[in-house]
């Protein structure tokens, strides 16, 4: 019953002029911040291990800040899943090569770290180029939500997405015949074809995938990076130039490259990254958690 009230809440609010749902979302995450105990002292700590240098002060200022974009990006997901294309296109401001996948005669991995506008850069692949988009997703518990989640990334009709429990062989048959594959690379899935990389100076579990599948298919690789603008100014995609120099033959050295420019990239705006993830739950051997 809550995950319906929660989604037709969502629907009825994405009718709203984007500024008033901006400031629910700003208050749903000065509540959230109090309230959510446990994420909250994920956020802190995360922030502490990637922000040595920052004052105690600094750093909850940080993290309030963090909700506020958080509770934003929850209110906003209903204008993802329901608002009309053409009003779509004139929230999202897109900048840079949003093409290069309809022209490439090689296939294109569209990099996208885990910031609050994450989905934005989803819909931005669907809604201004005409490739196909492919991602992997992760099943949610509540059947509903989970069900709610699938409609609405695929409603625009040129996406595919598949499951992260099943086999990556069906991803590599549509990345052969020319899909483009949206890939989210900085989570802690644990140590399976990860390695320990750091991440702000600290050893991060970190998937090995996108240099070995750039390098197995012969990928173009291109980051892209996605934040929410103030009020009800809409959301900046930047679609930033191809990587000449990746993927190598040494995996390692090219993880260790792509986790430094996801640090530039959090360190241009903090406030907006995913704080509230365990990024470094999993420890190498020996070494206790880092969240006790």
């Amino acid at each position: 019953m809550g995950a319906r009230i929660l989604l037709g809440l969502v629907w009825l609010l994405h009718w709203l002029p984007l500024g008033v749902q901006a400031m629910l979302g700003n208050g749903l995450g000065r509540l959230l911040y109090p309230l959510a105990g446990a994420r909250r002292r994920v956020a802190l700590r995360n922030i502490e291990l990637c922000f040595p240098e920052k004052t105690e002060a600094e750093r909850r200022q940080l993290a309030r800040e963090h909700f506020r974009w958080l509770g934003r990006s929850i209110l906003e997901r209903g204008l993802l899943w329901h608002a009309s294309p053409e009003r779509l296109r004139r929230l999202i401001h897109v900048e840079g090569d949003v093409k290069l996948a309809e022209r490439s005669e090689r296939p294109v991995m569209w990099l996208v770290p885990h910031f609050m506008a994450l989905d934005v850069a989803g819909v931005a692949v669907l809604l201004f180029q005409n490739r196909m988009g492919a991602s992997i997703y992760q099943k949610q518990s509540n059947p509903i939500m989970d069900a709610a989640i699938r409609r609405g990334r695929l409603r625009l009709g040129n996406a595919e997405i598949f499951p992260r429990s099943e086999k990556a062989l069906p991803l590599f048959r549509a990345i052969r015949r020319g899909t483009a594959f949206f890939n989210l690379p900085d989570m802690d899935f644990g140590e399976r074809d990860a390695a320990f990389v750091p991440f702000f100076g600290v050893p991060a579990a970190t998937l090995l995938a996108p240099s070995r599948m750039a390098r197995a298919l012969g990928m173009v690789v291109q980051p892209v990076v996605a934040e929410a603008l103030p009020g009800g100014q809409g959301y900046r995609v930047r679609f930033l130039p191809p990587w000449t120099d990746f993927p190598t033959d040494d995996a390692l050295a090219d993880t260790a490259a792509m986790n430094r420019w996801i640090e530039s990239e959090i360190r241009r705006n903090p406030a907006q990254y995913l704080w509230v993830h365990k990024r470094f739950k999993s420890r190498p051997a020996g070494e206790p958690s880092l969240y006790r």
